[in-house]
């Protein structure tokens, strides 16, 4: 009779192998959403730009806009004030910077920085 060395992953290895994985899919869990969030933050920001009279449109009116597409979207960490509207002699620049925390564990946080930008132009082709 032959002796076979038995070959495969041990239960320890297997639960430790198991306990990273697992680590990363947490990790991944917290932080996917935050860059969904900001990924609509810039989506929204180059719709404005492509809505007809939005270079000629008032502040108020373009932050409304933002407003809107940040219901629609679900997205409630941007508020409205976040959106700075600076006047060009083209149009507008539209800039969204924010931070976005995120509990990971204990007193250990995910911080993200986002800044999306987008230049709204007078007579831009749709």
């Amino acid at each position: 009779m032959k002796n076979r060395k038995q070959s495969g992953m041990t239960m320890l290895g297997f639960l430790i192998t198991l306990s990273v994985v697992m680590f990363f899919i947490y990790c991944g869990m917290k932080i996917v959403p935050m860059y969904i969030e900001f990924y609509s933050v810039e989506k929204a920001l180059a719709s404005i730009a492509k809505e007809e009279g939005a270079a000629t449109a008032p502040k108020d009116k373009i932050r409304a806009m933002f407003t809107r597409h940040m219901t629609i979207d679900y997205v409630s960490i941007v508020k409205p004030e976040m959106l700075k509207i600076e006047s060009t002699d083209a149009g507008y620049n539209l800039t969204v910077a924010y931070e976005r925390r995120e509990v990971l564990f204990a007193n250990l946080d995910v911080v993200g920085k986002f800044n999306a930008q987008q230049e709204v132009r007078r007579g831009a082709a749709p």
